[in-house]
């Protein structure tokens, strides 16, 4: 009987709890709504301004958190405090910086694409530093979900990556935006092993604030505070629509999730990004799904639902 529920396609056994997965699945559409909302912002902030004032809009969730939670401040190990400052730092500064920067070198398509070898990023990571073993089973289905992202995200299946002008600083830009966000999940596992997931999306935003907010003072008052000064209401109502979407309300789901999936399992979870995204585009912006587009969306999803399902590899350790 064992054998057998060990074999079926969906498992009859922890599915309930492993359910939890799924909040991962819902901050990835969240985040796949993420350019519709900046768009607009870029006509009028630089990118830089964008992310200082989506954080500082979260202070209002931050704060309170941080004042709850003041007990588990107290106690943060030194290890700890460098995994905070590097989901900080890297994750929601430095890597937004570099993906950003890549559109002007290549096409966002192509710096979409190449996040697709977060997941691998994460599986060493998770190895080397948790020690995370996952049993052969997962790397087929993972396979399949990167398979699908990739064609949902480029359906002509082979990038000509030569064609773009500055292509090799592109890829190099959009490439250290995976190695870093896909370090980054892992360092918010190992912090979630024994720190509130509210705590972790807080720290995680103060950081990066205090972050953003010293790069900013290092540029000219009319690139920086200044933009700030004269943003328009209609600025600050996108501003705290992807605060409370994309930004912290993607973070506090994934944090939430993260801490009953293993690290591996998130990064290819997160592969729901690429398919929101072109889903979005298809209703707002007219872009169709070409019939590859579809077939490769069918099998991330597939991909996804049996890796959330899949009591023996989501758990924590």
């Amino acid at each position: 009987m064992a054998a057998a529920e060990h074999n079926s396609f969906w498992p009859s056994q922890g599915a309930a709890w492993s359910s939890q997965s799924l909040y991962i699945v819902l901050a990835a559409i969240l985040w796949s709504t993420d350019a519709l909302l900046r768009q607009p912002l870029t006509r009028d902030l630089s990118a830089l301004v964008i992310v200082f004032a989506e954080h500082a809009l979260a202070l209002i969730f931050v704060a309170p958190i941080l004042y709850t939670f003041g007990y588990y401040l107290r106690r943060l190990t030194a290890r700890q405090w460098a995994a905070v400052l590097f989901i900080g730092v890297a994750a929601s500064a430095l890597a937004t910086v570099a993906f950003t920067a890549s559109f002007s070198y290549v096409s966002p398509s192509v710096s979409i694409l190449l996040q697709k070898v977060q997941p691998l990023i994460t599986f060493g990571v998770a190895w080397f530093w948790l020690g995370e073993r996952l049993p052969r089973h997962f790397w087929l289905w993972a396979g399949l979900a990167l398979l699908g992202a990739y064609v949902v995200s480029f359906p002509e299946l082979i990038p000509q990556l030569t064609l773009y002008q500055g292509g090799v600083r592109g890829i190099g830009l959009a490439l250290l935006a995976a190695v870093l966000w896909g370090s980054a999940t892992v360092a918010g596992r190992y912090l979630l092993r024994e720190l509130p997931f509210l705590l972790v999306t807080s720290l995680r935003f103060m950081v990066a604030l205090v972050f953003l907010g010293l790069l900013l003072s290092g540029g000219t008052l009319n690139s920086g505070w200044g933009q700030l000064a004269s943003a328009s209401m209609r600025d600050w109502l996108f501003l705290l629509v992807i605060m409370l979407g994309p930004g912290f309300g993607a973070m506090y789901l994934y944090y939430r999730g993260l801490t009953v999936t293993k690290a591996a399992v998130a990064a290819v979870l997160e592969l729901t990004w690429p398919l929101g995204a072109v889903i979005l585009n298809w209703f707002i912006l007219g872009e169709h799904l070409t019939l590859g587009q579809m077939m490769g969306g069918l099998i991330l999803m597939v991909a996804i639902g049996r890796l959330t399902l899949w009591p023996t590899v989501v758990q924590t350790n």
